[in-house]
């Protein structure tokens, strides 16, 4: 399909212009805001890129739960394509897997659209590109101009529920922990749902003042139709450019202090870890194995292994694997054989999510799924979907997930500790 183009300096608009496509893109029904916060990080080429579809209908070019019908779409119409692929979509890869928990909200488990209008800005540009379908892009900058840069809903002070209490919580953990002592795995990661009923919130408003506490590489503002999604993730799920693919797992979470000193002690002390360093190890393994089953034998490598890198609230330890797509091997089939992402299963994969299905209490729905984009030429960047909220507007359901990963050494007390820590940051916004 043909795009209308044009590009537009922002200058003095640069710092506003945020605000202002959030604003106007907020009045659509389905859209995807992908921010990457200014971060300084390898490997990505957008630091603001945003899609929309325009109209109240559903858009006539769609891809739903099915990968091979996302190929062929992208083969005929070689555009745009956003979205978003469900954790519970691991039931459609493996016919083993399934899920009986309560779906709270109503996200297909895959769904990719070639939106209206693309806008983006590069890292380290000024400018503002926007690609259109429809009107010209000079209407769609006029448009997106004349928003206010202010937000005017306020946030409600809400209370959650944690589906699994403390005390079971701690059960679970020992029961896992007996479970890799049997040798049925040796990671897993487990996760708790919190929630709130009958919540009234403005998802954007919500996003605002997550995108402030807890900036991040990864954030995303994603709607679709009457659900919403807020995410401040720090996690790189997979990349395509040209022909390598890349991973970036996270698995190693320490508390940041105020005082410089100690903040750079604990650096230290995670990076030198060995509870922290096995974890991210196994899934670095993982990780080789599930890319390797589409890259050519031997490119696969180990780029980084055991960086640490700062958020506003942790360090986190992340590593860096990268292999060369096999020559005629559909991008998709780099998805098909790693999804989902192994930081949030363990290993081995197939076992370890059947034992999620019965330790956790909750489907996972889009929570430990991913959202990203795929470029007209084939080259993508997909995100981890943690550190999120999840709204149903129909129903007024507001949740999120957190969890982390469990090892034979892990200390059932200090795994609820930093599943509360990582819930803090969501829950402060409404406290």
């Amino acid at each position: 399909m043909q795009r209308n183009v044009a590009t537009f300096l922002l200058g003095d608009q640069y710092k506003e212009i945020k605000q202002k496509m959030l604003n106007w893109a907020n009045q659509f029904s389905i859209f995807l805001l992908l921010d990457s916060n200014n971060y300084d990080l390898n490997h990505s080429e957008y630091e603001y890129l945003l899609a929309v579809h325009t109209t109240t209908q559903p858009p006539v070019i769609i891809a739903e739960n099915s990968l091979l019908a996302l190929q062929e779409l992208h083969n005929t119409h070689k555009d745009w394509m956003f979205g978003h692929i469900c954790y519970d979509y691991k039931s459609l890869l493996e016919q083993r897997l399934n899920s009986n928990h309560l779906a709270n909200h109503s996200f297909p488990l895959l769904y990719f659209f070639v939106p209206s209008i693309v806008c983006y800005i590069k890292k380290g540009e000024t400018t503002l590109h926007i690609e259109s379908l429809e009107d010209t892009p000079k209407q769609i900058f006029e448009a997106i101009l004349a928003n206010d840069t202010q937000t005017n809903a306020s946030i409600p002070s809400l209370d959650f529920t944690q589906r699994i209490n403390k005390e079971v919580y701690l059960e679970r953990i020992s029961k896992l922990r007996t479970h890799i002592a049997d040798g049925d795995c040796y990671e897993i990661n487990l996760c708790n749902e919190g929630y709130c009923e009958h919540a009234t919130v403005d998802p954007k408003a919500i996003f605002e003042a997550l995108n402030t506490l807890s900036p991040a590489p990864f954030a995303a503002f994603y709607r679709h139709y009457n659900n919403y999604m807020m995410c401040s993730s720090p996690e790189r799920y997979l990349r395509k450019k040209g022909n390598t693919i890349l991973s970036q797992p996270i698995k190693g979470t320490a508390k940041r202090n105020a005082n410089d000193e100690k903040d750079e002690e604990i650096k230290t002390v995670l990076k030198n870890d060995i509870k922290e360093r096995a974890e991210n190890v196994m899934i670095v393994d993982l990780t080789r194995n599930d890319i390797a089953r589409s890259c050519e034998t031997g490119s696969v490598t180990v780029e980084e292994l055991f960086g640490i890198y700062t958020f506003p609230q942790v360090h986190q330890m992340i590593s860096t694997i990268s292999g060369q797509l096999k020559k005629g091997t559909p991008f998709t089939d780099a998805i098909r054989y790693s999804f989902p992402m192994g930081s949030m299963t363990g290993a081995p994969k197939i076992k370890v999510m059947e034992l999620i299905e019965q330790y956790e209490a909750s489907m996972r729905e889009l929570f430990s799924g991913t959202v990203g984009y795929i470029t007209p030429g084939g080259d993508f960047d997909f995100n981890v979907i943690i550190r999120s909220l999840f709204y149903n507007a129909n129903t007024r359901y507001l949740s999120y997930q957190t969890g982390g990963a469990i090892t034979y050494d892990s200390d059932p007390e200090k795994e609820w500790e930093e599943m509360r820590l990582k819930a803090w940051a969501l829950e402060r916004i409404f406290q």
